[in-house]
């Protein structure tokens, strides 16, 4: 069954706005508007295009490099305005990494990706994001780490390693800091698919998220170190019809 509810893009030509003061500031391209939470942002033309620019601030939202677990993977992002009842269905966005120069810490990897179902009062989240930075470099190990998923607040990264098999929720996919990355995100109930760059198969899988917000808002996230530029957003909601598989699984 084909569901196709609502699609927003970015497009090119531009206008920014900002909110009156107390208020979240706001930027606004043609057709969407975005609210900064914890980043600050502008829009500026990059190679050639319109862009959204997100970097986190650290006077909003402190980092703490002794306490690392507790200062990443917070609602740091931009949020798509109007948008407040995504709950299964496909977010699509063309993304550009580069880390900081000079850095804030050594273990920067230029992390960007995705938020839904984001909570009204950012309470609660999903995300799926990535580490361009080890996405391509010769150890398999980093490699693995190259693809996140957490649910906030209380299924963050360093608690996912520790409390989960390892690669239960990273993984690998070819991604590079300051190339242009589309990341393609299918969810559908407790699952969710990662594709990247129109590959016919995706590149990660969540089976099973944590979060107990089931229904909220979609953003676009940056964390410690990273500029991220953002454009061609596109989000189709509706429940997705459900792969079929007749390869029965074995443990290996």
């Amino acid at each position: 069954m084909k569901s196709l509810l609502i699609i927003v893009t970015i497009a090119a030509s531009s206008l920014m706005s900002f909110s009156v003061l107390g208020q979240k500031q706001k930027l606004t391209l043609k057709g969407q508007t975005f609210e900064l939470h914890n980043v600050t942002g502008s829009i500026i033309e990059f190679e050639g295009k319109k862009v959204l620019k997100i970097e986190r601030d650290l006077k909003a939202l402190p980092f703490d490099v002794n306490n690392i677990e507790k200062t990443v993977d917070e609602p740091h992002y931009a949020r798509l305005v109007g948008l407040e009842d995504f709950e299964n269905g496909t977010i699509e966005v063309k993304m550009y990494s580069q880390i900081q120069n000079p850095p804030p810490y050594p273990g920067v990897a230029g992390f960007i990706g995705v938020y839904f179902r984001i909570k009204e009062d950012d309470s609660a989240f999903e995300s799926i994001y990535v580490r361009p930075k080890v996405g391509r470099v010769n150890n398999q190990l980093f490699r693995n780490h190259a693809v996140q998923y957490i649910s906030y607040p209380h299924a963050k990264f360093d608690t996912l390693r520790k409390s989960y098999p390892p690669g239960s929720y990273e993984g690998s996919a070819p991604v590079a800091l300051k190339e242009w990355i589309k990341m393609r995100i299918e969810v559908n109930g407790e699952t969710a698919e990662m594709f990247i760059n129109d590959m016919k198969y995706s590149s990660f899988i969540v089976d099973k998220m944590l979060g107990k917000n089931k229904i909220g808002g979609v953003g676009l996230y940056v964390d410690i170190g990273t500029i991220g530029y953002f454009k061609d957003l596109k989000v189709t909601k509706g429940q997705l019809k459900k792969k079929s598989t007749s390869e029965k699984i074995d443990d290996i």
